[in-house]
């Protein structure tokens, strides 16, 4: 399977990379600038930009600038949501709810140091 690339715009680029790298299993692939990192976890690549670094984060042409939030996210499939999330709350992650269950297994979201979400997802069975 070839790469997927997902963008996320962040206010931290370190941060990001450090919460990414240290807390959900990407490795850093490329930091040429302090504006800009891409990291990979199997066949995803997370590329970080800051508002107004590169042409990513750039503003429209009405002037709205790029940022941080919003509901769309990357979902990774964790064998133990249970042990994943006691370490990302013990580090002060901050969790938009508690761990749910669904009919294809349960599911937590948890912010980035940006507050873009990540879907941690354990399948049932």
């Amino acid at each position: 399977m070839d790469n997927v690339s997902v963008r996320y715009i962040v206010d931290d680029v370190e941060a990001a990379i450090a919460f990414y790298t240290k807390r959900l299993g990407f490795d850093l692939e490329l930091h040429p600038a302090p504006g800009f990192a891409m990291l990979s976890r199997g066949p995803l690549r997370l590329l970080l930009n800051a508002p107004g670094a590169g042409g990513a984060g750039q503003p429209t042409p009405g002037g709205e600038m790029p940022k941080p939030g919003g509901w769309n996210r990357i979902q990774l499939q964790i064998d133990d949501l249970d042990g994943i999330v006691d370490d990302l709350r013990e580090a002060g992650a901050h969790f938009r709810n508690e761990i749910v269950t669904g009919q294809g297994g349960r599911q937590i979201l948890v912010d980035d140091p940006a507050g873009n979400p990540v879907e941690l997802f354990e399948a049932a069975g």
